[in-house]
């Protein structure tokens, strides 16, 4: 499911509303150690452009 999820967001991350709806989708649905697989992934990956999304998403997961 994780794989998924990366290539998700991967794919809709030229749309920050429709990223971070994913985003909020995807914390629904992964396990505790997906979650912090993802949450690395996503700051690495995305961090530069979407630092104030990742930061509400993950509060809020």
């Amino acid at each position: 499911m994780l794989n998924y999820v990366k290539a998700v967001l991967t794919k809709v991350s030229f749309d920050a509303r429709l990223f971070e709806k994913e985003l909020r989708k995807a914390i629904r649905l992964l396990i505790r150690e997906e979650l912090a697989e993802l949450k690395r992934w996503c700051y690495e990956r995305f961090g530069n452009r979407y630092n104030d999304i990742l930061n509400r998403c993950f509060a809020a997961g």
